[in-house]
């Protein structure tokens, strides 16, 4: 009887957006652009034009009041020149009623200040009591005053900053010239009023200077010149001022970082004109307001939109949050597997760590065979010295006798050498690094195998340096990398006649330590340094040697390479970061 599996259901597809929804979207956003575009240019016109019309009708108020002030002021110095009493002071040079005089006159015609000078240029009276006994006679108001039978207009500039205007004619009889009245204007309460609107308001004269300004360092420059005085902006200041113009006409200037609209008319008097800076501050808030709500109408239908959208959705989100749970469910197995993983790496790494103490002491047995040989020869040399003192003694000679325990005490400190080394080898390396000197390692090494170097009478070359090569590691690792790199080199050279082993220890940019042998070389340089690989026959080696060197090495921040010489024989370098020795005795 056979069954036929059950059809399983359609999971439903994450369509995109059909193309009608794209279309009424795409509408949608075109109808808004449009629409926001035309009622910025249609608003920003409208209130522009009108911003401007008021702009106009202030400066047309400010001229006027302007012109009439100097005009009102202009009759007084011709009327005052005809006083009698004025007159009548210079002639008798008897002034003590004369300031009382000014003050009074200066009440009614509304100047800033009167002043009365003689024919020599001395203040001999005025409003302001301060300035009398004042030489005047080098001021354009009174030399120009004194040349012309006529009233004299002066700009003259203040210590203090800014202008003063005056209108000075002279005052003569029939004898002469008898002096000067002076009547300076006041026209800084212009600037007073001014600044307490919200534009930038400036009078400039004949030549282009300017001479009323609602920004006093202004005052004596060029328009041109006083627009460029303004604080240096950074870029994000600058990008503001972009976002923030995007609803303006074309600008006429930029005041203060603040793109403004220019006005000017002439005044009629000298040649004077006079100009206003209005802002589009007003403008922005008006276009922007209703552009705002522009544009919260058509986030509302777009929110409208995404609503309908967003409940086509609901099937998908669905089918996610289910999708969702069999990817945790997933996870939560890889995150047990991953320790499981992690667990038989510290195994491994804890059982590669007893293979290599295991292969350290595996290399101790191998050349304790050799020292017990060693220390077989001192033993019997010394129990001839024993025998030999011991008869030297009986015939009363133990000088010579002491001679004899002198050579047994040279061969208690050989055999006592032979067991530390043996002892430093079995032990595992520390923790800590120290600077080690190489050559010392390397003789320490070459001490430790002497006596299989020996027994197979292997020539050995030397080549050190005469300085200390130092590098920072653990000395008792550095000599089991030594001891492997020459137990290689002497098992490679067993089936050559005459062995010889090459050693070269250099310093430059790092240590390198070169051991070069004359044997058969390195067939398979892709699994030299895996554990477990190894050439040699069963019994004579497990093929950690290479492995645990490498990883010494590493650990230290070297590396070990190796490759087949040019004359035959394999090379194998252990390359270390040199130690500076500045930097040790800093330490």
């Amino acid at each position: 009887m056979t069954t036929t599996d059950q059809p399983r259901p359609k999971r439903p597809r994450a369509t995109a957006i059909s193309w009608r929804v794209r279309v009424a979207l795409l509408v949608l956003l075109t109808a808004a652009i449009a629409t926001i575009w035309t009622t910025n240019r249609l608003l920003t016109d409208r209130f522009t034009e009108s911003t401007r019309y008021r702009a106009e009708l202030r400066l047309a108020l400010y001229s006027g009041n302007l012109l009439s002030e100097l005009r009102r002021n202009a009759i007084v110095p011709q009327l005052l020149s005809r006083d009698p009493t004025l007159i009548a002071a210079l002639q008798s040079k008897d002034y003590s009623h004369s300031t009382q005089r000014l003050i009074s006159f200066v009440e009614e015609i509304g100047a800033a200040s009167l002043l009365l000078l003689d024919q020599d240029g001395r203040v001999v009276a005025a409003t302001d009591r301060n300035r009398l006994g004042q030489l005047r006679r080098q001021e354009a108001y009174f030399v120009d005053a004194i040349r012309a039978n006529a009233t004299v207009f002066s700009v003259i500039p203040r210590e203090t900053g800014g202008y003063a205007f005056t209108y000075s004619r002279r005052i003569s009889d029939s004898a002469g010239i008898l002096g000067v009245i002076v009547v300076e204007v006041d026209l800084a309460k212009f600037e007073r009023a001014w600044a307490g609107i919200s534009d930038a308001v400036l009078v400039s004269d004949s030549s282009g200077a300017i001479v009323l300004a609602t920004e006093p360092r202004w005052r004596g420059l060029s328009e041109e010149e006083a627009l460029q005085r303004q604080t240096p902006q950074g870029a994000i200041q600058r990008a503001i001022r972009m976002t923030a113009d995007w609803t303006a006409l074309p600008i006429d200037a930029y005041l203060q970082g603040e793109a403004v609209m220019r006005m000017e008319t002439r005044i009629p008097f000298r040649g004077w004109r006079i100009a206003s800076f209005t802002t589009y501050t007003s403008i922005r808030e008006k276009v922007n307001a209703v552009l705002a709500l522009e544009i919260m109408g058509f986030a509302i239908l777009l929110a409208a939109a995404f609503y309908v959208l967003s409940r086509k959705t609901a099937l998908r989100m669905a089918l996610f949050q289910r999708e969702s749970a069999e990817l945790r469910a997933l996870n939560l197995r890889l995150q047990r597997e991953i320790a499981e993983r992690e667990r038989v790496q510290e195994n491994l790494a804890v059982a590669e760590q007893t293979l290599a103490q295991s292969s350290k002491l595996a290399a101790l047995g191998e050349m304790s065979a050799a020292v017990s040989h060693e220390l077989n020869q001192p033993l019997a040399a010394m129990k001839t010295y024993l025998a030999g003192a011991r008869l030297l003694l009986r015939r009363n000679r133990p000088e010579e006798a002491l001679s004899s325990f002198g050579r047994i005490d040279d061969l208690l400190e050989r055999m006592g050498a032979i067991t530390r080394q043996l002892k430093s080898y079995a032990r595992k390396g520390s923790e800590a690094l120290s600077p080690v000197n190489l050559g010392d390692a390397l003789l320490s090494s070459l001490a430790m195998m002497e006596p299989q170097l020996r027994q197979r009478h292997v020539r050995i070359t030397k080549i050190l340096p005469e300085q200390p090569v130092l590098v920072m590691g653990d000395r008792m690792r550095i000599e089991q990398v030594m001891i492997n790199l020459l137990r290689n080199a002497l098992d490679a050279t067993k089936s050559v006649n005459d062995p010889e082993i090459e050693i070269i220890l250099a310093a430059g940019e790092t240590a390198t330590l070169t051991v070069r042998d004359n044997g058969l070389g390195i067939e398979d340089f892709d699994a030299l340094f895996e554990p477990f690989y190894t050439t040699k026959q069963p019994g004579d080696g497990v093929g950690l040697g290479l492995a645990i060197s490498s990883g010494i090495v590493n650990d230290l921040g070297g590396r070990l390479t190796a490759r087949n010489g040019q004359k035959g024989g394999a090379v194998f370098e252990m390359q270390l970061p040199i130690l500076d020795e500045s930097i040790e005795a800093a330490e």
